[in-house]
């Protein structure tokens, strides 16, 4: 019973994550910020399944790190299309 407590929670969660990702498509900090969640949530089923097995936390702590420098890369992209752009919205960016 507590081991689907535990994996049905961060479930649930990663889903609401994806869904606000897949409608928060005007602003990319909202797109950032739904993707950041998203990483959390899988990190923390992560932390859950590696500790289910008694493995060592060593590749969760890799995640974690891997997770920081996309937040950080997001952010840079953020800033730097703030300053050519002077919004975030995401239809002002032009891909072509």
């Amino acid at each position: 019973m507590i081991m689907i407590l535990y994996w049905s929670l961060p479930m649930i969660l990663f889903i609401l994550g994806l869904f606000c990702f897949v409608s928060n498509r005007k602003h990319l900090l909202s797109m950032l910020l739904s993707l950041e969640f998203i990483v959390l949530m899988l990190f923390f089923m992560l932390f859950i399944y590696l500790n289910m097995l008694n493995y060592e936390n060593y590749f969760s702590m890799m995640f974690l790190t891997f997770s920081v420098c996309e937040g950080a890369l997001g952010l840079s992209i953020l800033v730097s299309m703030i300053r050519t752009h002077g919004n975030d919205y995401f239809q002002s960016f032009s891909i072509m």
